[in-house]
């Protein structure tokens, strides 16, 4: 309800300034005027919004936050054009003011939801020099000659929502897998191969992804016993960062090895990416070195060029350094980033011309980037009103409390956790089936097994809050009860049901009236949505979507539950219908906006 709650604070403040008009000039000259601090109500019985700023205005006004209150509600009670939208304004409590919206109101902006394909969720606005502002999403990000592996399934999926939710507002939202295709390990696998399989670096199609992940694997192991090794593999990478050909052409053909692989857990799970990997920026590091040395924070400390932290020390108390350049020349990730960060920022052609940058990895790099993002500041490469954000995650455990791995103590591959997924969808769907007695063709079983197992991976974890580690459970995600996908999906198709036996849901008669608090109840928080797809663009907390949502489905499940839809006649018919449509419509919006398809039939 967030046009409403415009309406109602233009009012509100036009109340104010009648009330006390010296203070409010007085606030307005020193550039804080006064909040009236309205906001949706915290509640039910409090009413659809609260004001509270007449406990803030106490020792401003000298005046007892009732005494402001009571003001403030004189004057709108003199308001014609306010009370047209209300049923009740009350004071509570030590001085808030509870507003009740009359039952007119909210069937105007259940006709407005209506017709309106955003369902009332506004575009965003352009910037000053007449563009939609640019928001980077750096999500995903697996490495290069390693499988995704469940580690991976938090940063794709949460990026990809944030993604979704972005570009649904308006923004021009840029979606970066910045892959590990540059660095160290590189040069460990080169050397390693030029060893062992000296073919792997000429042909592609010599090896697949399984087989380079285990000659990483065995380099990893030459690389941290045997020294020799350790230097030729860091000449290696110097070779690479200089351009050596040979060099080049062994890290073209393990990368795009790599990428096919990648590409087909993406396409399972319906993300799009751009892939801009470490060795992008390859082509910046040098200027990001030359920048920060000629701004005065580059310090050579024992051969390495660094800058120290002035916000994060060590166990001495000695402040931490950021390496920008190690002693044998080569660079950090450090480097990489701040280079990318550099780029982001810079304007279109030479940049990508954004005004927020996220970073979706998991929690455990969070010191990493408070330090790149202080030296990029420090650097001056945010612009004024720019925004570098770090969006952490915890761990994805398994059902002990202990991170998921194989019975065999491997971690979980990706593509093995998803086929899992699909198949224990199956045959539940099959055991349901053949307890319902249906028939269901092999398309169909397909179809639904594979949707719901996807979309069960995928709301299991944007359900809860990212910063938290998380238990994963094959059984309670794909149960029809409580808060997990197939539930929600599950509202969808009773909805659907109702569509075909009422034609489509007519709502020809476009004259509502609800005369039950179950159709209230539904109809107030469906005029919700606008409010949580904001919360969650401000926030970064997909988890409030899918709260949403699940409270959403509870609520029309009781509706349809308790009060009689296809058995009524008229206008009550009518109006639960609509009804109807506009929870069929905000779940496939917000379900679409999680990247979870949907199901006309179960």
């Amino acid at each position: 309800m967030l046009s409403l709650l415009d309406v109602i604070n233009g009012r509100l403040e036009k109340a104010l300034e009648r009330a006390f008009p010296e203070a409010t000039e007085v606030a307005r000259k020193a550039g804080r005027p006064l909040d009236p601090q309205l906001v949706a109500a915290s509640k039910p019985e409090f009413g659809d919004f609260q004001i509270n700023g007449a406990l803030q205005f106490a020792k401003l006004l000298k005046l007892s936050p009732r005494q402001i209150a009571a003001e403030i509600v004189d004057q709108l009670n003199k308001d014609v054009d306010f009370l047209k939208l209300v049923e009740t304004v009350e004071i509570a409590g030590p001085g808030f003011i509870n507003i009740s919206l009359s039952s007119t109101c909210l069937i105007n902006e259940l006709q407005s939801r209506l017709n309106d394909s955003r369902l009332g969720v506004p575009f965003v606005n352009k910037n000053e020099s007449g563009h939609l502002p640019g928001i980077v999403v750096d999500f995903s990000s697996p490495n290069i000659a390693k499988e995704m592996h469940v580690g991976h399934l938090r940063s794709t999926i949460i990026g990809d929502s944030l993604s979704r939710i972005f570009e649904f507002r308006g923004y021009r939202v840029i979606r970066i897998n910045h892959v590990g295709d540059w660095g160290t390990q590189f040069g460990m696998l080169i050397t390693h191969l030029k060893d062992v399989a000296p073919t792997a670096l000429e042909e592609g199609d010599s090896y697949d992804l399984g087989d380079l992940v285990a000659f990483y694997r065995e380099a990893k192991k030459r690389f941290d016993s045997d020294q020799n090794f350790k230097l030729k593999s860091r000449e290696e990478v110097v070779l690479l960062q200089r351009g050596n050909v040979q060099s080049l052409k062994a890290w073209k053909l393990l990368c795009s090895k790599s990428r096919d692989d990648f590409q087909i857990i993406y396409d399972r799970l319906d993300i799009n990416l751009i892939e801009r990997g470490e060795s992008f920026y390859n082509q910046f590091l040098n200027d990001v070195v030359m920048e920060l040395d000629n701004l005065g924070l580059l310090v050579v400390d024992q051969g390495a060029k660094c800058v120290f932290l002035q916000t994060s020390t060590g166990k001495d108390g000695k402040a931490l350094p950021v390496i920008i350049q190690k002693t044998d020349g080569g660079y950090n990730y450090a480097t990489t980033d701040l280079a990318a960060i550099r780029y982001r920022f810079q304007e279109v052609p030479n940049g990508d011309g954004a005004f927020r940058i996220i970073y979706v990895t998991d929690s455990g790099q969070a010191s990493h980037f408070s330090g790149v993002f202080e030296v990029a500041r420090r650097a001056k490469w945010v612009p004024e009103g720019g925004r570098l954000e770090h969006v952490p995650f915890g761990l994805v455990q398994g059902e002990d409390g202990k991170k998921l791995k194989t019975r065999s103590g491997e971690t979980v591959r990706l593509r093995d956790l998803l086929d899992e997924a699909i198949e224990r969808s199956k045959n539940d769907l099959c055991r349901r089936l053949d307890s319902e007695g249906r028939e269901e063709n092999e398309t169909f079983i397909l179809n639904v097994s594979t949707t719901v197992g996807i979309a069960a991976v995928k709301y299991a974890d944007l359900s809860q809050n990212r910063i938290t580690n998380y238990q994963f459970s094959f059984d309670k995600m794909l149960s029809l009860q409580g808060n997990t996908a197939p539930y929600l999906l599950y509202a969808l198709v009773r909805i659907s049901g109702i569509s075909r036996k009422a034609v489509n849901l007519d709502i020809s008669l476009k004259t509502f009236e609800f005369s039950q608090k179950q159709e209230w109840s539904l109809l107030r928080k469906l005029l919700k949505f606008d409010e949580v797809i904001l919360d969650v663009e401000e926030e970064l907390l997909p988890n409030r979507l899918c709260t949403y949502l699940f409270e959403l489905s509870q609520l029309f499940n009781r509706f349809y539950d308790q009060v009689p839809i296809l058995k009524a006649d008229g206008i009550p018919r009518c109006s639960r219908l609509a009804l109807c449509k506009l929870t069929a419509d905000t779940l496939r919006l917000g379900l679409g906006l999680l990247g979870i398809p949907t199901l006309e039939r179960m």
